[in-house]
């Protein structure tokens, strides 16, 4: 049936004022219950009006019956969570909605939702959790963009809290520009918040979270405790250290406890992928690898292939944006190919992500050959999987498995779906997702399948490490529904 304007904009402006009314009660969970919602995966703290509807129309992409997400169902789960005076939980609307027009069996919404969070109503305090201390050493691309996820989820203040960064000195006025380069990116906008710098005591306060900047040019030689810093969890961003030995220096520092490296560790450091092998993660482990920003985009990926359909053997192609390492023009590196200027352009190197993969996903060993090719754009990179599969399959059926994945499984945070002819890598910059499979660029022919997975090399990766760092934490609340 044919809308008239006047009804269009009626409902338009119907889902806006339910959406503005869900802002407070999700504020309102997350910082008193330590409650976070999302939709699909995505997350709706801090969110707008405008965001919040875009999240509600992602869900018709991904449903089978293309339909749109009832901003009057997810009103009123979310009104009805705010009378059950929750403990902390990790609650996806979207899902809920789904479950309950699978196993409602005659429930009213209300009730369905009150027997689906019965496990954590009435919890709120009753084992209120510690924050745990961070640390970034080292303040580059990840770790700043580590430090504006950490500022965000913040919550109440008793997950992650960050309270510190370690930086060498680079000038007079380095407090100024450290502050600056947090407040302003050429790639990711402005900081969503506020930040004052504090010249005498050496600090920034970003959104209320007093952040001491220390300066020192010794990983081994800070004492954290001085600063109220107390068995805290250090992220090492420099790549300076990647061995038990070299990052094994932050732990004779006073106030320091664990240690997450964002940078492939070697020796006999784990490589961890969350989504993958987050659970080989122990209380023993002092220091472990959150791999790389390609490992994390492609390992997910291959398990959902593997599981279902099993990899013979197969070549991954990297399409990476330029680094830092690069040279903006011709210069000397050691690296091969690597002198040459990174905007002007393409340039074959080599990528451990093949062999990494391996690490996390056993299974794999031996079975994929790997290169990569740097190209003049600043974020946002691309894998090619070039797969040989045990099972035949078909583009539209290994579709369907990977968009289901995407929705429904525990990879969900990792892999994201797309479906469009048009999106390119810009479309990419802030995806939170560790890769974003390109169902229009999908190839298979019987047993042989040619995968595109976009991913946003700084910011997917740096929520990949943010998940590891809960992990080693423990502040990951249980996820409804079950």
């Amino acid at each position: 049936m044919t809308q008239k304007p006047d009804q269009c904009l009626g409902e338009w402006i119907d889902r806006e004022a339910l959406a503005e009314a869900m802002i407070p009660l999700i504020g309102q969970l997350y910082r008193n219950n330590n409650v976070v919602t999302s939709i699909f995966g995505r997350g709706l703290i801090n969110r707008s009006v405008i965001e919040i509807l875009k999240a509600h129309r992602f869900a018709r992409h991904r449903q089978v019956d293309q339909a749109e997400l009832s901003v009057h169902e997810t009103f009123q789960i979310l009104k009805t969570m705010s009378e059950l005076n929750l403990g902390a939980a990790s609650v996806d609307l979207g899902k809920l909605v789904s479950k309950f027009k699978t196993d409602g069996n005659g429930r009213a919404l209300e009730q369905f939702v009150r027997d689906e969070l019965a496990e954590v109503a009435g919890q709120r305090k009753t084992a209120p959790r510690k924050g745990t201390d961070v640390v970034l050493y080292g303040f580059g691309r990840i770790g700043r963009l580590l430090a504006r996820i950490l500022i965000e989820k913040t919550g109440g203040g008793d997950g992650l809290r960050l309270r510190a960064i370690v930086v060498r000195k680079g000038a007079e006025n380095d407090l100024a520009k450290r502050a600056s380069l947090l407040r302003r990116d050429s790639v990711h906008g402005p900081f969503d918040g506020t930040i004052t710098v504090d010249e005498e005591n050496n600090t920034i306060t970003a959104n209320g979270n007093l952040i001491q900047v220390i300066y020192s040019n010794d990983p081994s030689s800070v004492d954290y405790t001085q600063y109220g810093i107390e068995n805290a969890l250090l992220v090492d961003n420099t790549g300076k250290w990647r061995d038990a030995e070299g990052l094994g220096q932050h732990l004779k520092c006073a106030g320091i406890a664990r240690v997450v490296l964002t940078a492939p560790g070697k020796g006999a450091l784990k490589n961890v992928v969350h989504g993958i092998n987050h659970g080989d993660i122990t209380p023993d482990d002092k220091i472990v690898s959150a791999a790389s920003c390609t490992t994390n985009a492609i390992v997910p990926v291959l398990k959902a292939v593997n599981d279902q359909y099993g990899i013979v053997n197969g070549h991954v192609e990297t399409v990476h944006s330029y680094t830092n390492d690069q040279n903006l023009i011709d210069n000397f590196h050691k690296g091969s190919r690597r002198g040459r200027s990174a905007p002007l352009n393409m340039v074959i190197t080599e990528t451990g992500a093949a062999t990494a993969a391996a690490k996390a996903l056993p299974v794999l060993k031996g079975k994929l050959t790997g290169n990569a090719i740097r190209v003049p754009t600043p974020n946002v990179s691309m894998a090619i999987l070039n797969l040989n599969l045990e099972k035949a399959t078909s583009r539209d059926e290994i579709n369907e498995y990977l968009r289901q994945v995407s929705m429904h499984s525990e990879l969900q945070k990792q892999i994201d779906f797309v479906s469009s002819q048009e999106v390119v890598s810009t479309d990419f910059v802030g995806s939170r997702y560790a890769g974003v499979v390109d169902a229009e660029a999908t190839i298979c022919n019987d047993n042989r399948v040619v995968l595109y997975v976009w991913y946003d090399n700084e910011f997917g990766y740096s929520h990949q490490v943010v998940r590891v760092m809960e992990d080693m934490a423990g502040v990951n609340p249980p996820a409804f529904p079950r």
